[in-house]
């Protein structure tokens, strides 16, 4: 071989052994690295409350809506759904007056579900859960009836398990502002709307902060959310 070729081997020896080593050393600095600080398995673990799964009824007839007698069911928007009062003796809500907003998480003791045709409305029925309250007797319209089609949204409005026992997660002082219908700094939207009922929200060009108007039946409050926990909270006018 001669002199030059041999020189030419020789240094491509020396760049293939180089480059082997270069190589050996990225392996081992990349099995021995330390973790990263943020994987999937140390992200922040979600909050509780999204584990619970509330159970549904999933009334698809007259029938099948009658189950909501079976067990106590709790309002999941307060001041949301309007009630009637309810005539027995003519079998039929007076649709014409209202008598009242269901509060948050007002608790119902469902005795029936009946259907009432509403005048000069196509053949149009309406869906009733009927309850006492106060000692009379009152409707709530829980779906419709059309040609045969029923809607039914009584799983949008109720709960048919204590909410309590839910989110049992949730530590005393939150439930007990609940049950006193109050929002303190910390709480999540979620057990806000427990408190005071639903909230309607403002818009808002920051992702970390949410404004929401709370009518609180009669009584408006204002909750400004930052990352996700209530911030400041004000009374509203009305």
């Amino acid at each position: 071989m001669k002199a030059e070729n041999r020189k030419r081997v020789q240094a491509f020896l020396a760049i293939a052994v180089v480059l082997a080593g270069i190589r050996v050393l990225l392996i081992y600095r990349g099995r021995h690295a330390q973790p990263a600080k943020t994987t999937a398995s140390q992200a922040t673990p979600l909050k509780a409350e999204y584990y619970v799964t509330p159970k549904k009824l999933y009334p698809f007839d007259l029938k099948s809506a009658r189950q909501l007698t079976q067990q106590p069911v709790w309002i999941k928007e307060g001041y949301r759904y309007t009630y009637y009062p309810y005539i027995s003796a003519h079998h039929s809500a007076d649709l014409d007056h209202q008598a009242g907003l269901l509060g948050p998480l007002e608790k119902l003791n469902v005795k029936d579900v009946v259907s009432q045709k509403l005048p000069h409305s196509g053949g149009r029925e309406q869906l009733l859960a009927i309850f006492e309250k106060d000692g009379k007797t009152h409707a709530v319209p829980i779906g419709t009836l059309r040609d045969g089609t029923y809607q039914i949204y009584s799983d949008e409005m109720f709960f048919i398990q204590d909410p309590r026992q839910l989110y049992d997660a949730w530590p005393t002082d939150v439930w007990d502002a609940i049950a006193q219908h109050q929002v303190k700094p910390g709480m999540d939207e979620l057990q806000a709307t427990f408190a005071i009922g639903m909230g309607v929200p403002e818009r808002s060009d920051d992702p970390a902060v949410k404004t929401v108007n709370y009518p609180n039946g009669g009584k408006p409050i204002v909750v400004t959310y930052r990352d996700g926990k209530a911030e400041a909270i004000k009374p509203a006018s009305a």
